[in-house]
C-alpha cells in the first residue's frame, strides 16, 4: 500500500516520497542518483526501462508520474529498452502521450493528489490549466488508449484495473 499524502499541502519532499513509493509499488524500478547529463524533464531520466531521479535537480514532483506513465503504457516486452527522449528515436510513441496524460491523472487521483500536481503551469506547453479542466470535468483525453491497452474501462476510469501494460 502506498503512503497517504499529508492532509495539508504536502512539501515537495513529501510529494516525492509519496510518488516514488507509488511508482515502486506498481512494479517500476526507480534509481535515485545524481544525473550529469541534460534531461528532458529536470532531475528525471528514463534509462533501460527504469526511472532515474536526481532529487537535487528535480523541479516538479508531478513529473515523476509523467515519466513513470511513459514506462507504464509501454508494452512489457519493450519497457526495458525505453530510455532518453521517448519520441526522439521512436516517433510512433507520440500517440502514447495521450495515454500518458490519462494515466498520470488516474495516478494522481489514486494517491489522493490534485491533477495540478502533475499538470503544473511550467509544463505541457502552457496547456496545464486546460488539461486540469478537461480531466476534472470528465473529458478524459487518452482514455480510449488506456482501455485498448487493457488498463481500465471507460466506466471505471479513473480507477485502473492494472497500472502496467502487459
Amino acid at each position: 500500500m502506498h503512503p497517504s499524502p499529508p492532509a495539508s499541502s504536502p512539501t515537495p519532499a513529501a510529494l516525492v516520497t509519496v510518488l516514488l513509493a507509488f511508482v515502486e509499488e506498481i512494479g517500476l524500478v526507480v534509481q535515485q542518483e545524481h544525473i550529469e547529463q541534460a534531461c528532458f524533464l529536470p532531475g528525471l531520466l528514463l534509462r533501460q526501462g527504469q526511472l532515474v531521479v536526481d532529487h537535487h535537480r528535480l523541479l516538479y514532483p508531478g513529473d515523476i508520474l509523467h515519466e513513470a506513465g511513459h514506462l507504464a503504457v509501454t508494452a512489457a516486452a519493450e519497457r526495458p529498452t525505453v530510455g532518453g527522449n521517448i519520441t526522439e528515436n521512436h516517433p510512433e510513441k507520440e500517440g502514447e502521450e495521450l495515454a500518458v496524460l490519462a494515466w498520470t491523472y488516474a495516478a494522481c487521483r489514486h494517491v489522493g493528489l490534485p491533477a495540478a500536481v502533475v499538470f503544473h503551469p511550467d509544463g505541457y506547453k502552457n496547456q496545464s490549466q486546460w488539461l486540469v479542466e478537461q480531466y476534472e470535468t470528465g473529458h478524459y483525453l487518452g482514455l480510449p488508449l488506456l482501455v485498448w491497452m487493457g488498463l481500465t474501462t471507460t466506466a471505471d476510469f479513473p480507477h485502473m484495473h492494472r497500472w502496467l501494460r502487459a
